[in-house]
């Protein structure tokens, strides 16, 4: 079995879509990087998850403009010109428009096969050292540097960078192996995910629907098509996913109603449980993580990878001023500061995303009624809607725009 020795300034570990915006970032700065990914590209755009639609802010767009991704995936993306909120059973309703808000679209919606492989092709055409299928089997973090035991194949490589970074979802091997704790709040709740097709036009409107068994959106994708994600309890989900297609579309279309004529399957059902689940800590060491890794959101803001690539955007920043300044991008007094920087959008993203399930997951009359009577009020305050409407398109916080530096960024 062969060993080899290679040394690097970053080692990211995750080849999803964290890790490849994040080496794309980091593209024509100088820092000699290493990604590695344990599954195949193929495997990667097969999965279950490769058919969820993923909400994208409109501060996301701008990031993956300047990283030169937007303009590849553009046309496979829906525009959302109109969000549409309302409390089932209930009065209270928020509409927000692009028009109002002077802007092309809210976001936008695209398949996460889609964006994920246009991504990795953008990566795999950079002269930085890609390993896939390669398996993080072990690491070790001294003063100086980390060493990263690596498996591709029937190889086995020791890797030495001044910096590890742990960008592999949720399932993070990085994160393990660091012994990073996490807290996991359970919501009793599962998303059923499909598409499905409608008779009526969407007209480029999403819609977040509360019921008193959890949140149902209905994002546009396509002409005459909706990303759906239904959450219910899991004895419900249970329920549905175990029917047929027909008591499925029936309970669906019983929840949401005919604001788009009669819905009909265009994919699978799948289901997928939810939590708010947050690593204890970012930094250990020399290493630090980011993304899925560090977070796992409930989807009713569909804020999760909007705030991972906010954690992606912040960090690349950081390295190549540290770099350019001739400073370790390893230290702990810089890893430090990375992550003090983030912790304020992290807690602002996650406890609007929790105070949202549970405001609206609960029908005890009394809250129903106040949170009605703020959804009222809210669709009549201008200002108010325009701090929601910057807050749903990523532009609450501004973050830097580096990616001119990298000769994606065009």
């Amino acid at each position: 079995m062969q060993i080899e020795e290679i040394l690097f300034d970053v080692i990211i570990v995750g080849g999803g879509l964290a890790g490849n915006c994040l080496a794309l970032a980091l593209v024509g700065s100088g820092l000699k990087i290493a990604l590695v990914e344990a599954h195949t590209n193929e495997q990667l755009l097969n999965s279950p998850m490769a058919d969820r639609a993923l909400a994208l802010a409109a501060g996301t767009v701008e990031t993956l403009e300047s990283l030169g991704v937007w303009q590849g995936i553009k046309a496979k993306s829906t525009a959302i010109t109109d969000i549409h909120v309302s409390d089932r059973g209930h009065f209270g309703k928020v509409r927000l428009s692009a028009k109002k808000q002077d802007v092309d679209a809210l976001g936008y919606v695209i398949t996460a096969r889609d964006i994920e492989g246009h991504v990795a092709a953008l990566t795999g055409a950079t002269e930085m050292i890609r390993l896939c299928p390669a398996r993080l089997v072990g690491l070790m973090s001294d003063d100086n540097s980390v060493n990263v035991s690596i498996k591709q194949h029937d190889v086995s490589m020791c890797l030495t960078a001044k910096l590890l970074i742990g960008a592999d979802g949720a399932n993070s091997s990085v994160r393990t192996l660091l012994d990073i704790p996490q807290q996991v709040r359970e919501y009793g709740q599962t998303a059923l995910v499909t598409t499905v097709k409608t008779t009526l036009p969407h007209h480029h409107t999403a819609y977040e629907r509360f019921t008193e068994s959890g949140p149902l959106a209905f994002l546009p994708i396509g002409k005459n098509r909706c990303s759906v994600v239904w959450t219910r309890s899991k004895e419900d989900a249970d329920t549905l996913m175990s029917g047929s297609e027909d008591d499925f579309l029936q309970a669906l279309q019983q929840c949401f109603g005919y604001k788009l004529g009669k819905l009909s399957l265009a994919a699978p059902r799948r289901a997928f449980p939810v939590s708010l689940i947050r690593a204890e800590r970012m930094q250990s060491g020399r290493a630090v993580i980011i993304g899925n890794a560090v977070h796992q959101l409930h989807p009713v803001a569909g804020q999760g990878f909007n705030l991972g690539l906010r954690d992606v955007v912040q960090l690349a920043d950081s390295l190549i001023k540290q770099h350019e300044s001739g400073e370790d991008v390893g230290s702990a007094s810089f890893l430090s500061g990375y992550v003090a920087a983030r912790e304020k959008d992290h807690q602002l993203t996650i406890t609007f995303t929790d105070s949202l399930v549970r405001l609206f997951s609960n029908e005890w009359l009394g809250l129903a009624a106040a949170r009605n009577i703020g959804l009222a009020l809210l669709d009549h305050s201008p200002a108010a809607k325009t701090l929601l409407a910057r807050h749903a398109m990523g532009l609450a916080q501004r973050l830097p725009r580096i990616f001119s530096r990298s000769h994606l960024g065009g």
